[in-house]
């Protein structure tokens, strides 16, 4: 068991979250009002001690400067009520990670319908085992969390179930310990049920231990409360799944916090949680701020003989840079996380894109809207709000789907549960969210369906990339999946009994007999295991994964729609002469050092430089000299390894594909969503360029292209890139509207007097323009974006236009 040894380690960690927040405003953007900077760094400089005993961060002088740093403004004017426009960057970058104990036990064949008590004390037992993966807080008693997702406990909810009801949706809430907020808040869950035709059967208050906790989780502990609903009587013609109702408690669920805000029941204290664990009538979620062993004693339930169930899933959570959270701790509503998502704000912005692009905004009058938020009841209605309509930005309708403001596993927990709830089967969604390293993979020679699954989703999807290990259940079957590098433990066991255990190690079991085994193994990268609730059957990773990728001839669509562009000789014409060359590299701020000591030894070698850990140079944002835009940008520490990890080096694991075209929505599966054009790589020489453009011609694909310019006159002066950056995206908007398919967004001049007379709006500053205005108009997923141009020559300056929003990038000068 860990324990942070109180206030010391916190003091360090505020410490560090103000380094972060008074450098990454500055070195954020390169848009900064130049005096403020100048006199900002040189204070800083100055007033700052760096050695011995006159080390003094601590002091009031000290933070004072770091609020003043951390409140630098971009050039461009605020908005009304705003005090600063820096981005200081999102909070689950900066602040979360986590590293835990997962697993789950299965068992459809013992006890009747509704499972073994035995199932749920095994789970606590393999839960308390893990209290080694876990951590406690300063007080060395409260837990970072600990939780676990069962089947519901029906004989338990006997009282509130019917003939006529015999399985009701099931809420289990945090609610504030203040009376009267609490009887305010339950009015309001009551009312959106009411107004969403969900017969309220009543509130159970769950029986808890206070007394087990940790002064820490004692302070902020919710008051615990459960609710029951029945199925809208208008709801006759749901499936036998029951996914009409469990659309409709999701889509009430995210009614709660919208009327809650709305109705001015927020508060910022120790006592404002507010918070729905679960609401389903398949399962629910009891989980907490404490140790795993401490779980059943605070949850009396946990102890109760009547809590039968076919399964359980036990996590316990290390919070490595967060202070921990009642609402933290997992299991989420349908995934138990072990790991981090470095991809996270990639993902994030492509999922806001993806929303945004479905075209049908959420609505409030009209009737006969595919979107109409006053029918939360009827089965197509529902459907349709979920794959047709947007419902990340309509926060006075919905609570947004994802935000940076929650952790990695809450956002690829409500992305996976959308996924879910719009008729993808969990092993798929998980599969498309979290996919294998298939290419050049033995295991799957066998099986080209799975490979063309990926394929196609592939080009729909970007993968959440761990290191993770994610268990997962919606209710109808449970499993458990690693991601591609496969760094986190998973071993399995299959019992005569028929009883199915996955856990971070072994051991953890108790009375679990090496003769009673079956069959044993553990996944390796990229792997999944599935167990069907219902049936009882368990599907290995090629069996689940081959079922799932059998529903749909995704290898005949991607034969008929798709466009592969391989790697091609470049041409040897050249664009300009030496001098107009030399010119041109000039005007983009290439030095003698880029050509000598990367483009030659690039050329030369046929793979990226390779530095040594240290950089001395001073930062960007502190030199006196112009910079390119990508230098005021760093890697992450968790995407820096040595030596480098590439695609050269790691092909097993890692590729560059890139796609082109618009993306169909990940949320319904269509032939359409195989024509796309595929690169092997996104950095395109001029041949590769031409082929693209031959991909125009109706009868070879038929896909829309057009050109937009990013250069203006030298003569509008410095205030001219601002009026040629509205020109360019407003360019953009109208060229993807009328069917643009490809935008190349372009730097060249044809020629010295071109170069002379104008200049370039950066081609990083552009790129990232044009990519958020198409997401703010809903277009960006209806095009692919081709940067060409003159001011990239490293892997650094593509990496960076990949991530601000390129799909492919044609260095047209560094090729020269």
């Amino acid at each position: 068991r860990f324990s942070r040894q109180g206030k010391r380690i916190c003091t360090k960690m505020k410490f560090s979250a103000g380094v972060v927040a008074a450098i990454t405003p500055m070195a954020a953007l390169a848009f900064i009002q130049p005096t403020a900077l100048k006199r900002a760094s040189r204070n800083w400089v100055s007033e700052q001690s760096f050695g011995g005993a006159n080390q003094n961060f601590g002091s009031k002088q000290s933070v004072a400067q770091s609020k003043a740093m951390s409140e630098l403004k971009m050039a461009f004017n605020l908005k009304e009520g705003e005090t600063s426009n820096m981005f200081e960057g999102p909070a689950p970058l900066l602040k979360e990670r986590d590293a835990c104990g997962v697993g789950f036990i299965a068992n459809t064949q013992s006890g009747e319908e509704f499972g073994t008590h035995k199932v749920l004390q095994q789970g606590l037992h393999a839960l308390d085992c893990m209290e080694h993966r876990g951590a406690c807080g300063g007080d060395d008693e409260s837990g970072d969390g600990a939780g676990i997702m069962t089947q519901i406990p029906w004989k338990l909810f006997s009282e509130y179930t019917s003939d006529s009801c015999p399985k009701p949706g099931v809420g289990m809430i945090f609610l504030p310990q203040d009376e009267g907020r609490r009887n305010a808040v339950k009015e309001v869950i009551e009312s959106v049920c009411k107004a969403n035709e969900l017969g309220f059967i009543g509130w159970r208050e769950v029986p808890v231990d206070n007394s087990v906790l940790g002064p820490m989780a004692r302070d902020v502990v919710p008051s615990m409360w459960q609710f029951f609903v029945k199925a809208p009587e208008r709801l006759d013609n749901d499936d036998e799944d029951r996914d009409g109702f469990e659309r409709s408690l999701y889509l009430i669920r995210r009614r709660f916090d919208v009327e809650l805000r709305l109705r001015g029941l927020v508060w910022d204290d120790s006592d404002s949680e507010v918070y729905v664990a679960s609401f389903s009538s398949r399962t629910i979620v009891y989980k907490g701020m404490v140790q795993g062993c401490i779980l059943p004693q605070f949850y009396k339930d946990l102890t109760n003989p009547d809590f039968t169930t076919k399964f359980v899933i036990y996590h316990r959570r290390f919070s490595t840079n967060t202070n921990p959270r009642w609402p933290l701790a997992q299991p989420m509503r349908v995934v138990g996380h072990n790991g981090e998502i470095n991809t996270l704000l990639g993902n994030v912005n492509w999922i806001k894109a993806r929303e945004a692009s479905k075209g049908l905004s959420l609505v409030d009058e009209e009737a006969d809207s595919d979107c109409n938020i006053k029918d939360l009841v009827d089965y197509e209605s529902t459907d349709n709000i979920l794959q047709k309509c947007n419902t990340q930005d309509n926060p006075n309708i919905l609570d947004p789907l994802i935000d940076l403001g929650r952790s990695d596993s809450a956002n690829l927990d409500a992305v996976f549960e959308l996924m879910t709830k719009s008729r993808h089967r969990a092993p798929c969604a998980l599969m498309a969210l979290v996919p294998t390293a298939y290419e050049n993979e033995p295991a799957l020679k066998d099986n080209q369906e799975i490979v063309d699954f990926y394929k196609f989703h592939g080009g729909l999807l970007e993968a959440w990339d761990g290191p993770a290990l994610l268990v997962f259940s919606d209710g109808k079957s449970i499993g458990a999946s690693l991601d591609r590098n496969g760094l986190r433990p998973a071993r399995y066991s299959i019992t005569k009994d028929g009883s199915v255990y996955m856990m971070s190690e072994t051991g953890v079991i108790p009375e679990l007999e090496e003769s009673d085994i079956v069959e044993k193994g553990r996944l390796g990268p990229g792997q999944m295991i599935n167990v069907d609730l219902t049936t009882g059957e368990f599907k290995d990773n090629i069996k689940i994964k081959s079922e799932i990728a059998s529903r749909h001839p995704y290898g005949e669509w991607i034969e008929k729609q798709r466009k592969d562009i391989k790697k091609m000789e470049a041409s040897p014409d050249r664009l300009y002469d030496d001098v107009t060359t030399t010119f041109a590299q000039g005007t983009f701020g290439w030095s003698l050092e880029d050509i000598g000591m990367q483009i030659q030894d690039m050329a030369g070698s046929g793979k990226e430089t390779t530095y040594s850990m240290g950089d001395d140079a001073p930062q960007a944002v502190f030199s006196q000299r112009p910079h390119p835009l990508y230098n005021y940008f760093k890697q992450r520490f968790a995407q820096v390894t040595n030596p480098p990890i590439d695609p050269l080096r790691e092909g097993v694991v890692m590729s560059l594909g890139m796609t082109l075209g618009k993306k169909e929505s990940i949320y319904k599966v269509s032939e359409e969503g195989a024509r796309l054009i595929h690169l092997q790589s996104p950095v395109l020489n001029s041949v590769e360029m031409e082929k693209i453009e031959s991909f125009a011609e109706p009868e070879n694909g038929g896909f829309g292209q057009s050109t937009i310019s990013t250069r203006y006159d030298i003569a509008d002066g410095p205030s001219g890139i601002k009026d040629a950056l509205d020109e360019i995206c407003d360019a953009a908007v109208q060229e993807v509207r009328a069917g643009s398919e490809v935008l190349i967004l372009t730097d060249k001049a044809l020629d010295k007097a071109a170069l002379d007379s104008t200049t370039y709006v950066p081609p990083l500053l552009a790129v990232g323009a044009v990519h958020h205005r198409l997401i703010e108009e809903g277009l960006r997923m209806d095009v692919g974006l081709v940067v060409e141009t003159g001011g990239a020559w490293s892997t650094h300056h593509f990496a960076c236009l990949v991530g601000f929003g390129a799909n492919a990038v044609h260095p047209y000068l560094a090729l020269e």
